[in-house]
């Protein structure tokens, strides 16, 4: 919980340029050196991205925090698929352990541990190839000698992955646009905010308007209905009676939260009209243990939570508390759709 609680300090620090944002700002300097130095060997052709015989969308976030990356890569995925595309999905695998091959296909057993959370989560929700691995461009050659009839991939981050090429990039940003304006550590961007939109890029944001002076494509999230996790796992959808009822039955209801934004899963719950106590935990909560009160009769968990809660797990626990995982809709425009197409064609 205390390491959860200094993201949340460093988040609202990064909103604005107060003593904390001014103390880290040399260390800001530094790292924006660096990334332009790093990009200046590419635009030179001093280092040039490795070649492959498929396109690449690159889905990721210019601000570190967490902007709303893994249901845009769904959605990305499922524009292609309607588009008649055969996507594989590659992704860094973040918070997977240290002595997991280099390179590993996410299979629907696979541990969290071994693989990531969120290349779990797209394995299961999308039911395409799904690789994970430090080295883009080896997962990306992994996964296309493995399934060759995939046409096209699409990038779980890999923004700065400038070894990767791509001919298409989607770049999110939610409520909080560019922040305070500067980079990592004084503030969230990863880099310098360009004044003008880069080449074969697509900017969605996840928020009710637009967020920086880029223009873009808008997309809202809201809860889809409950499900049980036991049923979820069983790949059964939620439902909106399910939702319906837990709310009629007036229970305390704990909402637990591993992701890097956990109030607005709670926010969308409590316009879903659920009367929520939130458990915020750290981004990519391992679950070790259960993190509620045993006496607990329900329990609300993000889809990025329960695939680390494993049915078997929660059957140990207390017999009265009832786990039930809340998946989001992503609600985004037509025209961003159009757009992304446009640029792989």
């Amino acid at each position: 919980m205390r390491s959860s609680g200094l993201e949340a300090a460093l988040q609202r620090a990064w909103l604005r340029r107060g003593a904390l944002a001014l103390a880290l700002w040399p260390l800001s300097m530094i790292l924006r050196l660096l990334v332009g130095l790093r990009k200046s060997l590419y635009m030179l052709g001093l280092r040039k991205p490795v070649s492959l015989p498929v396109p690449v969308v690159v889905v990721g976030n210019l601000i570190a925090g967490g902007a709303g990356k893994t249901p845009t890569v769904i959605a990305v995925v499922r524009c292609l698929q309607a588009a008649g595309r055969s996507p594989g999905v590659v992704s860094r695998g973040y918070g997977r352990q240290a002595d997991a091959p280099p390179v590993l296909e996410v299979q629907p057993d696979s541990p969290a541990t071994r693989v990531g959370d969120e290349p779990l989560l797209l394995r299961l929700r999308l039911n395409v190839p799904v690789f994970v691995g430090a080295d883009r461009v080896a997962v990306a050659s992994a996964l296309l000698r493995s399934h060759p009839g995939v046409d096209v991939l699409v990038s779980d981050d890999g923004l700065q992955h400038l070894r990767l090429p791509r001919a298409a990039q989607v770049v999110v940003f939610d409520e909080r646009g560019a922040g305070n304006g500067w980079m990592l550590p004084a503030g969230p961007l990863r880099e310098p905010l360009a004044n003008q939109v880069p080449p074969q890029t697509v900017i969605l944001y996840n928020a009710p308007r637009p967020t920086t002076p880029w223009p873009g494509h808008l997309a809202t999230r809201r809860v889809s209905g409950l499900i049980g996790l036991a049923d979820w796992w069983a790949g059964r959808p939620a439902t909106m009676a399910a939702l319906t009822a837990l709310i009629a039955e007036g229970k305390p209801v704990i909402a637990a939260a591993g992701v890097s934004q956990p109030e607005r899963f709670f926010g969308m719950l409590r316009a879903a009209g659920l009367d929520i106590t939130p458990l915020p935990l750290p981004d990519h909560h391992a679950y070790a243990t259960l993190p509620w009160p045993s006496d607990a009769p329900h329990v609300v968990v993000t889809e990025k939570d329960a695939v680390k809660l494993r049915p078997e797990q929660i059957a140990a626990g207390p017999a009265s508390t009832r786990v039930w995982v809340a998946p989001l809709d992503f609600c985004g425009d037509a025209s961003f759709d159009t757009a992304l197409m446009a640029l792989l064609h």
